[in-house]
C-alpha cells in the first residue's frame, strides 16, 4: 500500500528537515547539504518561491535513492496539497488541521501531517484518518507532553516540530515522539553560504538517531 510505505519511510527516517530558504536556488543547495549528511527526510515549505518545481526537481535528482522521502510543508489548503501531490510530494505538513486537505490527501493516499496543540485538536484529526500528528510549535510544550498525550492516547504517532535541537533530541524519542522535525538551526547557516556547517549538523542529527535507535 502507498500509504503505508511511505509512512514507513517517515518513521524510518526519524529525523524530518523542514527546509525554508528565500530562493529555490538556495533551496536545492540546503538540500544537497542536508542528504549528504545522511537525512533522508526532507519537507519542502511552500513559502519557498517556485516551491511546486523545487518538489519536482528534487524527486527527479533522487529518484534512485530509495530512502528519500519528500514533502510539502506549510500546505495552508486542499488546492496547494493537490498542486504538492500533483508535483510528487509524498506527504503534506499543514501549521493546523484542515478537513478538507486531510481529504484530498486520503483521496491521493498521501500521509497528511497536521500541526495540533490539544487532545481535542488530535482526536478531530485521528478521525480522519490522520496517522502522524504534529505537534507545533514543539518548544511551546517541551517533550514531556509527548507522554501526556500519550497517556490517554497510547495509539497516536506525534512528531514535535519547532524547539528539537541535538540537546534535547534524545528526550523527544524517550517520551514516545515517532520522529523529529528539524529546522531553523539546522538550516540557519544557509544564509551566510556555509552548506558544510548543514551537512555536519545533518551528520550530528543522524549519529545521534543511531544511538537513540541502537543501530551501529
Amino acid at each position: 500500500m502507498k500509504k503505508v510505505s511511505i509512512l514507513n519511510k517517515l518513521i524510518n527516517s526519524g529525523v524530518i528537515a523542514v527546509i525554508r530558504a528565500d530562493s529555490k536556488s538556495e533551496a536545492l543547495n540546503v538540500t544537497e547539504a542536508i542528504v549528504t549528511g545522511g537525512i533522508t527526510g526532507l519537507e519542502l515549505t511552500f513559502t519557498i518561491p517556485q516551491a511546486e518545481e523545487l518538489v519536482r526537481e528534487i524527486k527527479d535528482k533522487y529518484v534512485n535513492n530509495e530512502d528519500i522521502v519528500v514533502g510539502a510543508g506549510t500546505v495552508l489548503d486542499a488546492t496547494t496539497a493537490r498542486i504538492a501531490i500533483m508535483a510528487g510530494a509524498e506527504y503534506i505538513v499543514s501549521p493546523y488541521f484542515d478537513q478538507q486537505t486531510a481529504e484530498c490527501c486520503n483521496l491521493y493516499q498521501i500521509p497528511y501531517l497536521p500541526g495540533c496543540m490539544t487532545i481535542t485538536e488530535i482526536s478531530a484529526a485521528l478521525r480522519t484518518g490522520v496517522d502522524i500528528i504534529k505537534l507545533f510549535p514543539g518548544n511551546a510544550f517541551g517533550p514531556e507532553f509527548i507522554s501526556a498525550i500519550k497517556a490517554p492516547m497510547p495509539q497516536v504517532n506525534i512528531m514535535p516540530t519547532g524547539g528539537v535541537n541535538l540537546e534535547n533530541i534524545e528526550q523527544w524519542f524517550a517520551q514516545g515522539c515517532a520522529a523529529v522535525g528539524v529546522g531553523g538551526n539546522l538550516i540557519a547557516p544557509a544564509k551566510t553560504g556555509d552548506f558544510e556547517i548543514i551537512t555536519n549538523l545533518a551528520k550530528q542529527y543522524i549519529l545521534k538517531l543511531k544511538t537513540i535507535r541502537g543501530d551501529k
